[in-house]
């Protein structure tokens, strides 16, 4: 019993004498555990990075757009809208605009604007822009999303890897005490870990920004379709 009350407490001291902190985990593990662990934490960095701008840069354009259609539909002429404007729009919703107006204005110096074929035209440059302004948009973004299907199959690459090391650690020291396994797995389970802590914001704020992508998307449609409709009128008339 006092042999027994002996290693217990050699063990104890061995498990205390170990250092758990994650700097401690980091340098004890493998190179390629390393690797993985140096993946996820670019991946989840960069991720963030995203997400930041991504939230800053929506809440922009919807301030944007706001301000535009304000003053679209304040009843102030579209000439005067569009030379006030110039070339250079601030937002998507202006592009739109501007690049509509542009097919106008070139069809009336040269007298067509009577005619299917400019309503045509112009839904199909007003078409093509949202779509160009929509890729800018949500560049990046399916960064979020592979971040979100792949961190956790890294992380556990990364800890089968570390358990694979603890058990080639026990087949050589020959000793199965938690002193030597522990070490290993905790090393080990350090991957997985953050390969959660990648994913999990990832998917959420994907998910997240895809919606709102999408409504904001849904608004620029939504203008190119009534502001179409103005133009064809003001061809009837």
């Amino acid at each position: 019993m006092e042999g027994n009350a002996v290693d217990a407490i050699n063990l104890a001291g061995s498990m205390g004498a170990t250092d758990f902190s994650i700097w401690s985990l980091f340098m004890r593990a493998d190179w390629i555990v390393k690797l993985v662990i140096m993946m996820l934490l670019a991946a989840s960095i960069w991720s963030w990075a995203i997400i930041f701008d991504k939230v800053s840069n929506l809440r922009k354009l919807n301030k944007l757009a706001r301000e535009f259609e304000n003053t679209f539909w304040s009843g102030t002429s579209l000439d005067d809208l569009f030379n006030k404007i110039g070339s250079q729009p601030k937002d998507p919703m202006s592009a739109v605009f501007v690049t509509a107006m542009r097919e106008w204005r070139r069809a009336a110096e040269k007298g067509t604007i009577a005619g299917a074929s400019l309503s045509e035209r112009i839904e199909r440059v007003m078409q093509i822009t949202v779509n160009r302004e929509m890729e800018r948009v949500e560049r990046y973004l399916t960064f979020l999303a592979s971040t979100g299907s792949t961190a956790p199959f890294i992380g556990l690459f990364g800890t089968v890897w570390g358990i694979m090391n603890s058990f080639q650690s026990i087949a050589v020291s020959k000793n199965t005490s938690l002193a030597v396994v522990a070490p290993g797995i905790a090393e080990a389970l350090f991957a997985t870990a953050l390969g959660l802590l990648a994913a999990i914001p990832a998917v959420l704020a994907y998910n997240k920004l895809s919606r709102d992508m999408e409504r904001y998307s849904t608004r620029l449609e939504g203008f190119a379709v009534e502001f179409m409709a103005i133009l064809s009128r003001q061809t009837e008339e």
